[in-house]
């Protein structure tokens, strides 16, 4: 298992600890259900190998919940940083568009090209003509200093390659 996490390894020892401990009960139930005759064991050792096995799956069980509470707890590290993020991204069109002066109107068609909608999409989530949502369209990329969405779309993804942020994802900062 060279090159894995430690955590996956751990993950991979318990389950194979705790199949090992399940089979022992299984397979005790099972032979005695069955009726398959097998060398007496001593009481002490019976009680052995039970605590053992039952030592086994309350380890699993423990290490099971710390490795689940790990991956909880990393989860919502990364959705507070994808909101951050995603907050940083809000801050920087809405910005942009208070640069280029755009009006509200133009402000909610900009937001809906950005996200990759048609214009006919845009005309019905605001209700509008396709060829209102056009000449918002082309009053933006004029004002953007652009032709077309691909351009004001590089605009945006320039500015995200190109800043450095104080607090960049994983607490480093991006070098050039």
């Amino acid at each position: 298992m060279r090159g894995r996490p430690p955590a996956t390894i751990a993950l991979v020892l318990v389950v194979a600890i705790q199949i090992l401990c399940t089979l022992f009960f299984v397979w005790d139930i099972a032979a005695g259900i069955i009726g398959f005759q097998r060398a007496p064991l001593s009481w002490q050792t019976r009680e052995l190998l039970e605590i053992g096995a039952s030592l086994g799956l309350v380890l699993g069980v423990g290490l099971g919940t710390a490795l689940l509470i790990r991956t909880i707890l990393r989860n919502r590290d990364i959705e507070t940083r994808l909101r951050e993020v995603s907050g940083a991204f809000a801050d920087l069109l809405d910005e942009r568009f208070g640069q280029w002066g755009l009006t509200r109107s133009e402000r909610d068609v900009a937001w809906f090209t950005i996200k990759g909608m048609s214009i006919a999409e845009i005309a019905r989530l605001r209700q509008t003509s396709e060829g209102t949502v056009k000449a918002h369209s082309n009053a933006i990329y004029r004002k953007a200093g652009v032709s077309g969405r691909t351009q004001l779309l590089s605009l945006f993804i320039e500015d995200l390659l190109d800043g450095d942020p104080p607090d960049a994802p994983g607490g480093r900062t991006r070098s050039p």
